[in-house]
Order: C-alpha cells, then structure tokens, then sequence
C-alpha cells in the first residue's frame, strides 16, 4: 500500500439527471435548461465523446511527464484538450432558463433552487472521489488537511502547488462552482435590465453585449499576463484561474441568448450546419497548432478553442433537426457513455496511475495506443458502477424540494396534528 501511495502521489465541467430512460429506449432525461424541442440526446452524445478524449488526453498527458518523446500526430493530440466544450455546454445548458426569462420577461427560478440542484448534482460524487483519492495519498493523519479542505471547498484553482494535487482534473469542477455563483449573481442584474427595454431583439442584443463582454476578459487577461507582465505559463492560478478561462462559459452563454431569441425555431439548415462544424473543428486544429509549449499561442488556446466549440454546439442546437450528424450523437453508445461521463470523468486519472502502478500500461511513447484503450475500458467500468452506486442513489436528494425550491411536506398531516 505504501508503494501505491508514492505512485498516487506523483505528477500526474454533465449535467444529466439519472434515469432509467436509456435502458426503456427513450433516451436521456433532458439536461436542466435544455431546448424545448429536444436536443438532449444529442448533447448526450457530445459528453460522451468528450469523456472518452479528456482520457486519451490525460493518458497522452501523463506519458510525456514521464519522458516519453512525442512526434506527430501524437504530439498534436497532447495540446488538444477537450475540457473547454464541457464548460460551453454547462454554461449553454444552465443559461438557457435565465435568458428566456430575461428576454420574455417572465418569471426566473430562484438562486437557492438553482444552487440546490447543482449541489445535489455534482457533491456527493465530487466529495466522494476527493476524501477517497486524499486518503490513499494521505494513509497516515494528520496529511495535507489544506488540500483536502481546499478541494472540498472547490477553492484548489487559486493555489499554486495543490491545483492539481489529489484529483488532477477536479480544477475544472472548481471553475464550474464559480460560475454558478456568477451566473446567480448576474442573472437578476440581466433580468432587471432588460425589463427596461421593450424589443425582445434588443433585450437580446443587451445580453450578447454582456456574454461579449465576460468573453474579453479572459483574453485581455491572459494576454497582459504573458506579453506584458511576462508570467511564466507554468503559473497555475494566473492562467487556470476563472479570470483566464471563462471565455468558454461565455461562449455557452451567448449560445443560450441566441437559442432563446429564436424560441426553438432552427436557424441553419442545408448545408450551414456541417460549415459550422468544419469551421468550429478548423478553428480549434489552428489554435492547437499555434499552441507551441511557452508561446502567446499556449496561454490563449482555450480562449480560440472556446470560439470553435461554440460554432459546433451552434451547428446542433440551432441546426435544422435529422441531420446526419445530430443522429450519430443519438447513437445509444454515446449516450450512455455521456450518461456515465461525470462518474468516468472523476476517477480516471487514479484509475490510470493505478493500472501503471501493477503494470498493466506503461508511459513510453511506443506503448500510447495500448495504453489509452486499456485506461479507456477501466476508467468506463468503473464510471459505470460510480454511477449506479454514487450518482443515481444521491439524485434523489433532488425530490426533498419540489419544482419550485419549496422543500416537500411528506406527511402533512403528521405537521398539521402537531399544530393542532
């Protein structure tokens, strides 16, 4: 166990409610705030292809820290991360609501509903995999306390030596926690505004100034801090922090805006959905092209990459429906696999040093094919009895409110003799 620890000490945003409805044949229950007239297995679709190349990334990822000598197309790869869909997609899916009540005027769901849905959604799987992952690395107490605390507070983003530490992709879930807090903060100011102004359109165009505005920054951010005040890259919190990568939550969001305004209505069609695609694909392969370890091109990735996503998601949610490309997003592998992505997604990188620590893969360069397919299947089946042990029983937790944030009264009529 010792050993293992070492290993495990070493360098190393899903959002679908649990359901039965992919084993019925009906597909995922829609994501909150998804499109009226669907769209859910599709986006289903786009979780589980980004779950199964976030872990070709990291296996990628992890062989290079170990000294494996990449070329080609394997080296391309290694800069290709995927993460920033994940973070268009949340902001898209969690905006949606809000913009549709900021534009028609009516009424938005409160801040404590919405925050209580998100806990109940993301902690108990995120606390799980935390105090589980810090206990192997931490066998004898006291351990590290500050990075247990920092990681289940989801402040970790903001320190320079643990941001990684424990669960190495749990940074991203810090990101996501901060945007909720925005996104409540924001969405009343929107709301309030907007009640000013009567055109819907000019509603809209108001929260595609502030979505435009939110994108700027990170952009202005990230370039001041590597052109002009020369911070080294490998700063963590300057260019991971929420202030350096939020130009992909503003993407979703402006996505939100311009779905909203069209009220379910498609808006390409023919052949503009596969342009967009192309286009989104084009733009984010130059971004990783550009993106040369120590360059402007590597600080600045994910904001080009954010714009790429954007018009691939754009190509989906606003496509005309039955295209070819949506119905491969529909295939019932895929969704499964996005249905069971947040669970893979967590315990991947402690499946991988794992499966390296009995010997099963290996970082050289040679070994990466191999490698990944093995981490892949592992990091699936654990995801998958993650989900039906952690995610689909702490869901529920759901059901202690109902729809409108009020907590549930189980036995009325036990409060009403007490009262009486």
């Amino acid at each position: 166990m010792s050993s293992l620890n070492a290993t495990l000490s070493m360098d190393r945003p899903r959002d679908v409610t649990p359901t039965d409805a992919l084993r019925t044949g009906r597909g995922p229950t829609p994501p909150e705030g998804a499109p009226q007239h669907g769209r859910a297995r599709e986006l289903e679709g786009y979780r589980g292809l980004v779950g199964l190349t976030i872990v070709a990334f990291h296996v990628i990822q992890y062989a290079a820290q170990g000294g494996a000598q990449l070329s080609g197309f394997l080296a391309a790869l290694a800069r290709f991360e995927t993460v920033d869909l994940l973070f268009v997609m949340s902001a898209y899916l969690l905006t949606l609501s809000y913009a549709r009540a900021a534009i028609n005027q009516t009424e938005a769901r409160s801040a404590g509903q919405f925050l209580f849905r998100r806990a109940v959604r993301i902690v108990p799987l995120y606390w799980v995999g935390v105090t589980t992952v810090w206990a192997l690395r931490n066998p004898t107490l006291p351990g590290d306390w500050v990075d247990l605390v920092e990681h289940l507070l989801f402040v970790q983003v903001f320190d320079q030596e643990r941001i990684f530490y424990t669960l190495g992709p749990a940074w991203s879930m810090s990101l996501e926690v901060i945007f909720y807090l925005l996104l409540v903060l924001l969405a009343p100011l929107a709301i309030r505004s907007c009640a000013r102004i009567t055109s819907g359109r000019r509603r809209g165009a108001l929260l595609l100034a502030g979505t435009a505005v939110l994108a700027a920054v990170p952009w202005a951010w990230n370039s001041i801090a590597f052109l002009v005040a020369h911070v080294p890259f490998d700063n963590w919190p300057v260019y991971f922090g929420p202030q350096a990568r939020f130009g992909a939550f503003a993407a979703g969001m402006a996505l939100a805006v311009v779905v909203a305004l069209r009220d379910g209505r498609p808006m390409f069609s023919g052949i503009w959905p596969s342009v967009l695609r192309v286009t989104g694909l084009g733009v984010i392969t130059v971004g990783a092209v550009l993106s040369h370890p120590g360059s402007w091109g590597q600080v600045v990735f994910h904001d080009v990459a954010a714009l790429g996503w954007l018009l691939l998601l754009a190509s989906t949610v606003l496509g005309a429906p039955g295209q070819l490309w949506s119905k491969m997003l529909s295939w019932n592998v895929l969704t499964w696999l996005g249905l069971i992505s947040y669970s893979t997604y967590m315990w991947h990188e402690p499946v991988m040093m794992l499966l390296e620590h009995i010997g099963l893969i290996n970082r050289s360069a040679e070994g990466l094919p191999i490698s990944i397919a093995i981490v892949v299947l592992f990091s699936v089946g654990v995801g998958w009895v993650s989900f039906h042990v952690i995610e689909r029983p702490t869901s529920k937790l759901r059901m202690l409110r109902d729809r409108n944030g009020r907590v549930r009264e189980y036995y009325p009529e036990l409060r009403h003799r007490q009262s009486s």
